[in-house]
Order: C-alpha cells, then sequence, then structure tokens
C-alpha cells in the first residue's frame, strides 16, 4: 500500500477515533456499562473493520491485531493521562485521553503494517 495511501487511510481513522469516542461514552451511560469497556469494545470494532476493509489480512490476524490495538492502546492512553502533561489546556485530561488513544492506535497499525510488510518481503 502506497504511503499516501496510509496517510489517508490513518487520518480517516483518527476522525473516527476522535468522532466515535462521545457516542461510544453516550452509548455506555445509556447502558449503564463501564466506559472503559464500552469504549474498549466500540474501538475494537472501529479496528476490526479498518483491518477488514483497509488491510485485508487473514481472518484470525485482522481480529487479533485489532482487539489487541484497542486494547494497548485504551491502556496507553489512560496512562498518558495520568501524567498530567497538558493540564493548563485540558484539566480534565478527557481530549487528551481521546487525542492519545487514536495517536497509538494509529502508530501500532502502523508497526504492525511494517512487520507484515518485512515478514512478506523476506520470504
Amino acid at each position: 500500500m502506497k504511503p499516501q495511501i496510509r496517510i489517508l487511510i490513518y487520518s480517516i481513522l483518527f476522525f473516527l477515533y476522535l468522532s466515535s469516542t462521545p457516542l461510544l461514552l453516550t452509548l455506555g451511560e445509556k447502558l449503564k456499562t463501564d466506559p472503559f469497556i464500552t469504549l474498549g469494545c466500540g474501538f475494537a470494532l472501529l479496528n476490526l473493520v479498518y483491518a477488514f476493509f483497509a488491510l485485508k489480512w487473514t481472518v484470525l490476524l485482522n481480529i487479533a491485531c485489532a482487539i489487541a490495538i484497542a486494547a494497548l492502546a485504551l491502556f496507553l492512553a489512560l496512562k498518558f493521562t495520568n501524567l498530567h502533561l497538558f493540564l493548563n489546556y485540558d484539566p480534565y485530561q478527557v481530549k487528551t485521553a481521546i487525542l492519545a488513544n487514536a495517536v497509538f492506535s494509529i502508530i501500532f497499525w502502523e508497526i504492525v503494517y511494517q512487520v507484515k510488510i518485512r515478514k512478506h518481503t523476506a520470504h
């Protein structure tokens, strides 16, 4: 996949992360579930859609990467907000967590893509 196409897809994925987070939080409130579970499942579904439409790898690899990246990115976003780096701009750290989650997810997708491509070209 060309770098321009990946940048476009990552930009769309970034926008989807930012726009779907409030919807997922609202859904979690209505369902009376833990927000982290709701966000994790929602981001895993978003990652599944990305994996199946953009990457088109095997089903098991798509599912495993989507779930692992969603969980790891959400975990690291929460840890990143605990650093309290942007308290002057975001006192409740909500925007920081949302942006960090989106950025971490995209970074992890690029890492997985690069590993898969290099492994494929080595054979």
